[in-house]
């Protein structure tokens, strides 16, 4: 999609641009029979994208930090259709014990799960270090919904397997990808404090988002199972993800800039690719601005040239010397339940 489409939202191939609204995009849909977990489902896009699956029918799980802030999105979600079906569950993607606890909560409430919608993120955060010693934009974007995913994933499975329904996994990712450092992921230097950039190391998450996506798709194609797994771009979206840039924010507040877009419409790029009806199987993809760029062009573009097996053995000693180092106080039972296992079979690609 050229920038003129992108400014007059005319539509592309798919039928869609970037004016076309959450509404818009699954109009006519049933999602009655779908369970979806949308991270970050408070606000932004994340609150655009559970309010409209609600109003298609599903049944929505709101996972976010701020349950207060959850629960007001709930409020207004049925304030706007009365008969949504919305629960609300903790989880901190920076912390991994949080995001056991959340699985550990989901799973109690016995309920299927269709659609996990991985949309929470932080950007151009100071530096700092999560609660399991990992730089926090990288452990929030990536890992957290890294594990997240891993965790529910014989969930999907087997709703997808039960109910014949497709089951969707989208990680919310960004044309940031192409703007990190120069080695793409820096596998050895995670934490360097010294040579971190704010912008690099959010396009570092987001570049991992794409090629978790890519690799996790694959893995499923092998096993027969019956689930997508996409990335997708959703443009330039004025929210407060933006909190840690206030020049950024200011210019763009102060000068109109047409090329921006409302969450309403932001959040109609990834339903496209999230509700399981008529759209065709497009795994292992970016969907920038509904146009669907391999993420190949992520690995090749900014990743100095590094084949992809040397990304998986890096991700691998990543796994292994960093996770295990820095988890093993946190979770005695790290090398029984399989954490460390699934991290390197699903390594990054």
């Amino acid at each position: 999609m050229g920038i003129f489409s992108l400014v007059t939202g005319r539509p592309g191939p798919s039928g869609f641009g970037s004016a076309t609204t959450a509404e818009q995009v699954t109009e006519g849909i049933d999602a009655s029979n779908v369970t979806a977990i949308v991270t970050g489902g408070a606000s932004g896009i994340g609150f655009e994208t559970a309010r409209v699956l609600a109003l298609r029918g599903a049944r929505v799980v709101i996972a976010a930090r701020n349950t207060d802030a959850a629960n007001e999105a709930k409020r207004l979600i049925l304030d706007d259709h009365g008969d949504a079906r919305v629960d609300v569950l903790k989880l901190d993607l920076c912390s991994m014990k949080s995001i056991r606890a959340f699985v550990s909560n989901f799973i109690a409430l016995d309920l299927p799960l269709n659609i996990l919608i991985n949309n929470a993120g932080i950007m151009f955060c100071p530096y700092q270090l999560s609660e399991d010693g990992i730089e926090v934009q990288f452990a929030t974007n990536h890992l957290g919904h890294f594990l997240l995913t891993n965790l529910l994933l014989d969930k999907m499975k087997a709703t997808a397997r039960v109910s014949g329904v497709e089951g969707r996994i989208v990680n919310l990712s960004s044309i940031a990808h192409m703007h990190t450092y120069k080695e793409g992921i820096r596998f050895d230097d995670i934490n360097d404090q010294l040579g971190y950039s704010d912008k690099k190391a959010y396009g570092q998450s987001k570049l991992a988002n794409i090629l978790h996506a890519n690799e996790l798709s694959h893995r499923l194609q092998q096993e027969g199972a019956n689930i997508t797994v996409n990335s997708v771009h959703p443009g330039l979206i004025m929210t407060n993800l933006m909190r840690h840039s206030f020049i950024l924010m200011s210019n763009l507040e102060d000068v109109h800039l047409s090329a921006m877009e409302e969450c309403t419409t932001g959040s109609g790029h990834d339903l496209l690719c999230r509700t399981p009806s008529e759209p065709p199987r497009r795994d292992r993809k970016i969907l920038p601005r509904l146009q669907r760029d391999e993420a190949e062009r992520a690995r090749t573009g900014r990743a100095s040239g590094q084949e992809a097996v040397g990304f998986q053995q890096r991700v691998g000693r990543f796994g292994f010397q960093h996770l295990l180092e820095e988890l093993r106080l946190h979770y005695d039972s790290i090398n029984s339940n399989g954490f460390t296992f699934h991290f390197i079979y699903y390594s990054i690609i």
